[in-house]
């Protein structure tokens, strides 16, 4: 089983080669959540993850012979960039299998490392089964996510970092995968704080250690923005450690992730994927855990795709409300659009896209429907203008 010292040793091993994160509370996010919260901002490493921190525990502990040979990984990325980096400052060769649809910020990140790169199977156990294939094959040392002692170790830092910054911290919320997180902060900070409580998170698509703690089959599986942890097979190490340790493994919707991202960059102006933001979502789904407590989470990653980043961004206006869609039938005479955009802009909207619709889902051939997308300031703000219109003579719907 891991320990504290085994932890210490990893801090001391990592130091100076992967950076001290900062750890900061956030009084927005302490109102919006209902507990004082302190951030963790493993997003800042130079492969924007927590995963340096094994990554370098384990090829820092290889011996010479073992280093020759090289290493092998499988990952979902951010494993795969911390290997790929730490590897490449050592001089240690590396190859990584990655699943196929592992997001193309991560795969190009890891290759710019200088990692060999290899796209197998569907799944993060696709990846694996074929990694260890390789490595048998090749005789390369297998770097594992979280199934490693020295891996765990080296994530336990991020704990061990958190309570010397702040060591009145009663609660710690921490995302699981495989769970070699977790239980390496679970480790620590119950070595250094008896009462302490931990929480674990993971996505409703993938509830794979909610599942085992549960006595359950595992079935998981579907579409998730949190690939990170879309982990089907948990740590056996890491499970045993969780099962002591850890009061709760919560678990939250795909829309509470999004919505968590959406707060992390327009709150504290730091970008976080899903599995980065999951430890905040829990905060957001299940506040009556966590009610009126000291509070730490780790930022845990920011790598995610620009395009994704830009959809959920995009969505998290329209669930607020701050994006909507009006559907207005008007007269068709001169000069009824331009009334009506005038209108919207008197009642503070921002018209961001106009469509004129003549043909299609009109009642009348002589009353077109003109479909607007609209920016505005909130819900209560969208409600206004839609009611400035109607007392207007306006007809609108809001779709």
């Amino acid at each position: 089983m891991l320990s504290l010292d085994a932890v210490r040793a990893a801090a001391a091993r990592i130091q100076g080669a992967v950076e001290r994160t900062p750890f900061l509370p956030s009084r927005t996010l302490s109102r919006l959540t209902g507990c004082e919260l302190h951030l963790k901002f493993e997003n800042l490493q130079f492969t924007a993850s927590f995963k340096e921190r094994g990554a370098l525990n384990k090829l820092a502990s290889l011996s010479d012979a073992e280093r020759k040979r090289g290493v092998i990984a499988m990952s979902a990325g951010n494993h795969a960039q911390a290997v790929a980096y730490h590897a490449a400052r050592l001089g240690i060769p590396a190859v990584i299998v990655m699943p196929q649809g592992s997001p193309n910020t991560k795969i190009k990140n890891t290759q710019v490392h200088g990692a060999k790169v290899l796209l197998e199977g569907e799944s993060l156990a696709d990846a694996a089964q074929h990694a260890h294939a390789l490595a048998k094959r090749d005789d390369l040392v297998f770097v594992h996510p979280y199934e490693d002692p020295l891996i765990m170790a080296g994530q336990g830092t991020v704990g061990l970092e958190m309570l010397q910054a702040v060591p009145e911290l009663e609660v710690l919320v921490v995302p699981i995968g495989g769970g070699g997180l977790l239980a390496g902060i679970a480790t620590a900070a119950r070595a250094l704080n008896p009462r302490i409580k931990l929480y674990g998170v993971e996505s409703r698509t993938y509830p794979s250690m909610h599942q085992r703690l549960a006595g359950q089959p595992v079935k998981v599986g579907g579409d998730t923005i949190a690939e990170g942890i879309a982990v089907k097979d948990v740590g056996e190490m890491a499970l045993a450690i969780i099962r002591k340790e850890v009061e709760e493994v919560l678990v939250v919707a795909e829309e509470t992730i999004e919505r968590a991202i959406v707060a992390l960059i327009e709150i504290e102006k730091t970008v976080a994927e899903g599995a980065g933001a999951a430890a905040l979502a829990a905060l957001l789904e299940h506040p009556q855990h966590f009610a009126g407590k000291r509070v730490g989470i780790p930022i845990s990653g920011g790598n995610i795709d620009s395009r994704v980043l830009a959809s959920v961004l995009m969505r998290g206006l329209v669930r607020d409300a701050r994006l909507v869609r009006l559907r207005v039938t008007m007269p068709d005479v001169s000069g009824s659009l331009a009334k009506v955009t005038q209108m919207i802009a008197d009642a503070g909207g921002n018209i961001v896209e106009v469509m004129h619709q003549r043909i299609f889902g009109t009642a009348s051939v002589r009353s077109p429907e003109v479909e607007f997308l609209i920016e505005t300031r909130d819900r209560e703000h969208t409600q206004a203008l839609v009611r400035s219109l109607e007392a207007k003579g306006i007809s609108v719907s809001v779709f």
